[in-house]
């Protein structure tokens, strides 16, 4: 896998994925994060097409020639679509790319991304993610969804033991089997008979089970469902209560996107320029009697908060 090849880092981010494949051309699908591994939970978001899994990866795990749980279906990376991943920061996309591709029987992923399935259709997995990485169209919707940052780092070096490295990963279920799809395993995993009806069922257990293979204190893991929009749902029950509060959420998603585009650092610096440059003109006494205000201010939100969890004199770090 070679470096970030022009691709940033996205957030693990239900707002994100939900507008992200919406640029990309996809119609009628959101993004739901998971608070608990619960079958019934899950299937109430429903209908669902897959999961998108966030995890600490492994950096000094070796390649294996079998998973730890379920088999390697070769026959499942030629026959649907599954691409090997090449960039680094291009996991979260790809993962959600390798539900809505293998799903435009029930998805109308829209004409770009069709043409892509359709165009790539005859590949092996490695050219596959070639060519996935190479795409300007995903690539830049992708990059749009980046924090910016004032600080560039064009340095690039591996990953060690010691790093916090995260890999995205999906699970769907495709002809009548559940498949774990992971850029960075030579094929689709299989876990087994599953359909749509009970792919929460399904799919529970096997999260279980890989999460249980980490220390318990490893609580650093993110879960999101791609459903069908919950909006039309809730236009055709005649819930406008239930429609408001999804409009409402999507309103703070834009938002929350909108923000992630820009870069306040110039603007904040400039801000408390001229705020300190104010109180400079008003003389060094008036600026010490400012500076003296706000360290009393400060104690005094100190001492409530610390009064209202029961006396503890500490300061949080």
């Amino acid at each position: 896998m070679s470096a970030s090849g022009g691709w940033n880092t996205i957030e693990s981010d239900a707002g994100v994925f939900t507008y992200l494949v919406d640029n990309l051309g996809v119609k009628d699908v959101q993004f739901e994060e998971l608070v608990s591994l619960d079958a019934t939970y899950l299937r109430q978001r429903g209908p669902v097409y897959g999961v998108i899994f966030l995890f600490k990866y492994p950096t000094g795990e070796q390649p294996q020639e079998t998973p730890l749980d379920g088999s390697f279906d070769y026959d499942a990376a030629e026959n649907h679509f599954f691409a090997a991943q090449r960039i680094q920061n291009a996991c979260g996309t790809q993962a959600l790319l390798s539900v809505l591709l293998n799903k435009v029987e029930a998805i109308d992923v829209g004409p770009q991304l069709q043409e892509f399935r359709e165009f790539t259709g005859a590949f092996p997995a490695d050219l596959r993610g070639e060519a996935l990485s190479n795409s300007e169209l995903i690539r830049d919707v992708h990059n749009s969804f980046a924090r910016a940052s004032p600080f560039a780092d064009e340095a690039q070096r591996t990953a060690t033991d010691e790093d916090d490295v995260y890999h995205f990963i999906a699970y769907t279920h495709m002809n009548g089997i559940l498949y774990e799809l992971d850029g960075l395993k030579p094929a689709p995993i299989s876990h087994g008979n599953c359909s749509s009806d009970d792919f929460p069922d399904k799919v529970i257990p096997v999260l279980q089970r890989r999460i249980e293979r980490y220390p318990a204190h490893e609580i650093r893991f993110n879960l999101m469902a791609m459903v069908q929009d919950v909006r039309i749902r809730a236009r055709e029950v005649g819930d406008q209560e239930w429609l408001y509060q999804e409009e409402q959420k999507r309103n703070v998603w834009q938002w929350e996107n909108a923000l992630r585009r820009h870069n306040f650092i110039g603007f904040i610096g400039e801000m408390l320029k001229g705020l300190v440059g104010s109180k400079l003109q008003a003389g060094e006494a008036k600026y010490s009697e400012w500076v003296g205000e706000a360290k009393e201010k400060t104690k005094a939100r100190l001492e409530d908060r610390n009064k209202h969890r029961g006396g503890v004199g500490e300061e949080d770090m």
